[in-house]
């Protein structure tokens, strides 16, 4: 028996993180292949059962990660953002949501011939998108303009609200007359409204007072405020059912609004978790799908039920929502085309349904494989053609194979120029404003300014942008940029220059995770490159072919010193001094010639 619950959590684990793994690598929906992994895992392969492995722990634990779930959301949702867009996020939260829950709860009621309590239960769950599912998506396609912000608020703030009306069908199902429905109703929204805000705020204050006051060692911090999102969640959700989601949602919007209290580390250690718990959510959840029951509900009817809620429910829904608005006609597209299922519909489901089938609502039971079904396709309808869809109308960010480069001296605006040449987005960074104005005389993009201050990040445009190149002669510049900078772009995405000073274990006088990976090779520092670039000429790019392989370049004895690898598939590479680049035919090779040098490796 032990052996079976160790397989099971193995499996959770390997087919969670394999998922993501596989979807980051491949570039796909992360949910899609988590969903497969689930059912694989579960009715497949008999690897997992949830039901077994956790018994009656099973919903808490989908609560409880589900919440700090939309903490983390939360905690990315800035008020400034609202400047331009509040209008429509809050037009569709509101209106947009009634819109959809009506033309569902209808749709189900005549296609699935439910009686008008499931119906518009069914309705109240598929309301929701969920930052699950929208935010991995929103990393994938990168949406330019408003409609990225929009699409971010929406999932995030309509996961309670979706879990609120659902709670309030809810109840009002089990309630014994009309008189008693409309009491119900009106208790369970003024309750979760009143006591999730008083619950999250209270929360916000007693992690924002810690913090402040420094009443908390830093190895504590997390974990305390991971204490206090759980608590918040229990305590809202005892004193009223399911508005421990709106509690743990404010909290987060709160604290991240806030400007006193440093919680960047918070930050960063909830999207960890939010890869882990959502990982293991998703395979839990569809583990637990019966396949039987899936394909029995595959046909025409779900069909058409599917086409209601893509083609008209969600593109009438924005339209209404926007119709005042200064968005255009190809941002009210995507956002039309972009409002895929998530967790928060598997749980509410899943819990719903077993609760009312002990109440005597048999066709109960269905509602947990049709909103499986809607989650499944609109992962893959949304999904997987999202970056194409945005690419075509225009609201895609470019894709970011551009290079952000610290320090414009003379030799770094020659590099610059020449990977400019080759194609590449460049932006040189410097707080010196006459080597800006050299760059700028060279056609370059440049900022003026120190880009570890605060209000950088808000004054640099880093659309395109996937790499930084730290190229100046103060080495803890460049591994403070570095650090910054791999919170943006990834830290295999940051590089700087090996140190300044030739001791034979300098470079570790800076620890490799307080910097960035050293480009080129451990000779080639700041002085050695400006005494050896002094001209764009001096820079040379070669395409490999059989004729002109890549062993003939980096011979040693013609002084070639290999700088960057530009693939077939225009991604540029640089060469680094532990991570030699192997360039393929068809690839091209950027290398300085050195004169009267012999470089190693």
């Amino acid at each position: 028996m032990t052996e079976h619950f160790l397989v099971a959590i193995a499996s959770i684990l390997v087919f969670g993180i394999g998922a993501q793994w596989a979807a980051w690598r491949f570039n796909l929906p992360a949910i899609l292949l988590l969903l497969i992994s689930g059912i694989l895992a579960g009715p497949v392969f008999s690897l997992l059962d949830p039901d077994i492995l956790m018994g009656d722990l099973l919903t808490p634990f989908i609560s409880v990660s589900v919440a700090i779930i939309l903490f983390e959301g939360g905690l990315s949702l800035r008020f400034s953002e609202l400047k331009d867009v509040g209008n429509v996020i809050g037009n569709l939260v509101s209106v947009g949501v009634l819109i959809t829950w009506t033309i569902i709860s209808i749709s189900s009621y005549y296609i699935f011939n439910f009686g008008w309590e499931l119906s518009i239960l069914l309705g109240a769950i598929l309301v929701v998108t969920g930052p699950t599912v929208v935010i991995p998506l929103l990393r994938q396609v990168r949406p330019s303009g408003q409609v990225g912000p929009i699409l971010k608020w929406e999932g995030i703030v309509i996961d309670p609200i979706g879990a609120m009306l659902a709670v309030l069908v809810f109840e009002v199902i089990l309630a014994t007359s009309v008189s008693a429905a409309t009491s119900v109703a009106i208790i369970s929204i003024v309750k979760t409204i009143v006591f999730g805000t008083i619950c999250g705020l209270a929360g916000a204050a007693v992690i924002y007072f810690l913090l402040k006051r420094h009443a908390l060692p830093d190895f504590l911090q997390n974990p305390v405020s991971l204490m206090i999102v759980v608590v918040v969640f229990t305590v809202s959700n005892m004193i009223q059912h399911e508005s421990g989601l709106w509690a743990t949602t404010l909290m987060g919007i709160a604290l991240v609004n806030q400007k006193s209290a440093n919680i960047h580390h918070i930050i960063e250690f909830k999207e960890n978790l939010r890869v882990l718990l959502l990982s293991t959510l998703f395979i839990l959840l569809a583990a637990r799908v019966e396949l039987n029951e899936l394909l029995a509900n595959l046909n025409w009817t779900m069909l058409a039920f599917l086409a209601i809620i893509i083609l008209v429910a969600r593109p009438l829904s924005v339209y209404i929502s926007t119709i005042s608005s200064n968005t255009s006609w190809r941002e009210k597209f995507f956002l039309s085309w972009m409002a895929p299922r998530g967790v928060v519909a598997a749980s509410i489901s899943s819990i719903f349904a077993i609760e009312l089938t002990q109440n005597g609502f048999e066709l109960a039971n269905q509602l947990i494989p049709i909103v499986f079904i809607v989650i499944i396709s609109t992962v893959i309808i949304y999904g997987l053609p999202a970056a194409w869809v945005a690419r075509k109308l225009g609201v895609a960010k470019p894709v970011p194979h551009g290079v952000l480069i610290l320090g414009a001296k003379d030799w770094t605006i020659k590099v610059g120029k020449k990977i400019q040449e080759e194609g590449f987005k460049v932006l040189m960074a410097d707080s010196n404003r006459r080597n800006i104005s050299k760059a700028k005389a060279q056609d370059l993009d440049a900022y003026h300014g120190n880009i570890l201050s605060e209000f950088a990040l808000e004054e640099i445009d880093l659309d395109g942008i996937g790499q930084l190149f730290a190229l100046t002669p103060n080495d803890e510049v460049n591994s403070l940029a570095a650090l910054r900078f791999g919170e943006i772009f990834g830290r295999s995405h940051v590089f700087q220059l090996p140190p300044n000073t030739r001791q034979k274990d300098a470079k570790k006088e800076v620890s490799d995770h307080l910097s960035g990976r050293i480009l080129f090779d451990e000779n080639l520092n700041h002085d050695r490159l400006a005494q050896s670039i002094t001209a764009v000429s001096d820079l040379k790019a070669v395409e490999i072919t059989a004729d002109t392989p890549f062993s003939d370049i980096v011979n040693n004895d013609n002084g070639h010193v290999p700088l960057f690898h530009i693939t077939s598939d225009r991604v540029l590479r640089p060469f680094t001094d532990n991570y030699p680049q192997i360039p393929s035919n068809g690839d091209k090779v950027i290398y300085l010639h050195i004169n009267n040098n012999r470089i190693s490796g």
